[in-house]
């Protein structure tokens, strides 16, 4: 059994893949809503906002559908018995329901070693994004002169920006950017400073400062790991690039109203279109060329043109709603696809005996669930060998103990305990026998014996065992059973404690 198939036979991997799937068609529903909700809205503030609650709603749904779906046990105890076996009614045989059918719930698991893989990588892109951003802020810098520092501390009081912002000149930025969390920095390129009208330089600056103002770089670093854990889900990518794009445009509205002049801003941005090409993958850093620089510039000297269209938005969401649509249908279809005829019945004979017979006491229900999943005899084979090795406490040597010694508790209730054509594993001593081993005591009396009342009057009794258990791991201590021959056939059925007060008193499950 190969590292991969341990994973994804987790409880937690069948949770996950099930979540990965569900997530689809609740990210499509999200992104409709949002699609509708954007026709009558113009504000960009507005549509930031309703952006990111969309993107919130989508992680909340994922968060939320893996808590329905995880697992209340984080793992199976699978060598401590509690409490007593559950009995095996007669002519009951589990191994007919399996089928030959791949269901969804085979096949899901295996989503999740990808996933994981998918999002180590993405959180390794944007480790190197934060490593070179760190980089442009610390190489080929130095300070802005004294009079645009002067100026900037300006424009912070006209914006209302109390957090000192340090304002650097680099040989490696082309066009200016804002870099750092907890200690901002606007880095400029050399040249613009010099080389720009001041009223434009202004308008830049400005710009930076409205990112620092809204607290955007707390946005962009959740955004940066909401498309790292759900980097497989079409809308996140286009709601992400929502946010990213009406996070500029609210910035060019900030920059508007301090500054009053929108056409000399949106010559400043012209300006710089030919170097955007330089920082357009960094996502670490605000650049103020960020978003669609074209649209944004027509939206500055155009404000009352509408929108962009419902068709501009339309493709991404639908695409979505395409790609979970189709992964449903398909999935669906696979799970209900007819069985290929009598797949499963060929060679099940030894199986149903492994099944109904060998571990019917020790099989816990999401084993069996499993098993009866699986589809052919070498899938089941596997399992046989996964089932018996997480029981061995002494896994990496030859000799499995505990197999050992279930196989002989097996062979020793068919010699003890069979009787009237039961075989012995199905009488209530074989199963006790089997679940719990030998008992410490045991007070036998094959003829009977005789019950004498505290009035001082006898009875003769049915011939009956009673077994003392000093301790039962999940039961508890000086553990008494009661097993009585009613039928005078040596067919002896468990009852209860005829001595309650010398040791724990056991209930009695019947064979039915």
């Amino acid at each position: 059994m190969t590292t991969m198939e341990n994973l994804v036979q987790t409880p937690l991997a069948s949770a996950l893949g099930w979540t990965l799937f569900h997530s689809l068609w609740e990210g499509a529903v999200v992104a409709a809503i949002l699609f509708a909700a954007f026709f009558p809205v113009r504000s960009a503030r507005s549509r930031y906002i309703a952006a990111c609650l969309a993107m919130l709603a989508i992680v909340t749904g994922f968060a939320v559908t893996l808590f329905i779906l995880m697992p209340a046990k984080a793992g199976v105890a699978a060598t401590v018995m509690r409490g007593l076996p559950r009995t095996i009614p007669d002519g009951y045989d589990w191994l007919p329901q399996m089928s030959a059918r791949l269901r969804m719930a085979d096949v899901l698991p295996w989503v999740t070693p990808f996933w994981i893989t998918g999002v180590v990588l993405f959180q390794l892109r944007g480790l190197i994004s934060w490593t070179a951003a760190r980089r442009l802020r610390s190489r080929g810098v130095c300070i802005a002169p004294a009079m645009w520092q002067q100026q900037l501390l300006r424009l912070r009081e006209a914006l209302l920006v109390s957090q000192p912002v340090a304002l650097l000149e680099s040989c490696l930025a082309e066009v200016p950017v804002v870099i750092g969390y907890l200690r901002p920095a606007i880095l400029v390129p050399v040249s613009m400073l010099a080389g720009m009208p001041a009223a434009q330089i202004e308008a830049i600056l400005l710009h930076e400062l409205a990112h620092i103002r809204r607290r955007d770089y707390l946005v962009n670093l959740m955004q940066t790991m909401v498309e790292s854990f759900l980097f497989y889900h079409p809308a996140i990518w286009w709601i992400s690039s929502v946010i990213r794009s009406e996070r500029e445009n609210c910035c060019d509205d900030l920059v508007v109203a301090a500054s009053g002049d929108a056409h000399e801003y949106a010559v400043a941005l012209t300006a710089l279109e030919q170097n955007r090409w330089a920082l357009q993958d960094q996502t670490a850093v605000l650049a103020a060329t960020g978003g669609n620089l074209m649209k944004r510039i027509s939206r500055l000297l155009n404000p009352l043109t509408p929108r962009e269209g419902p068709r501009a938005i339309l493709t991404p969401v639908l695409s979505a709603g395409v790609l979970a649509i189709t992964a449903a249908l398909a999935l669906t279809a696979w799970q209900t696809q007819a069985p290929a005829p009598n797949q499963n019945t060929v060679q099940a004979g030894s199986w149903q005996k492994w099944l109904n017979e060998d571990v019917a006491y020790i099989i816990t229900d999401s084993e069996k669930t499993a098993f009866l999943k699986l589809q052919t005899d070498t899938e089941r084979e596997k399992f046989s060998e996964l089932f018996w090795l997480r029981r061995d406490p002494t896994s990496g040597t030859v000799e499995n103990e505990f197999k050992n010694e279930h196989y002989r508790r097996l062979g020793y209730a068919a010699r003890f305990a069979s009787s009237s054509g039961v075989p012995g594993w199905k009488t209530d001593r074989g199963r006790i026998y089997i679940s719990f081993g030998p008992p410490d005591e045991i007070d036998s009396h094959p003829s009977g014996g005789t019950i004498t009342a505290v009035s001082g009057t006898s009875t003769l009794a049915y011939p009956f065992e009673d077994w003392t258990y000093r301790f039962i791991e999940g039961i508890g201590k000086n553990v008494k059973m009661e097993f009585v021959d009613t039928g005078m056939n040596g067919e002896f059925h468990m009852t209860m404690d005829p001595n309650p007060a010398g040791g724990v008193r056991v209930p009695k499950q019947p064979v039915r």
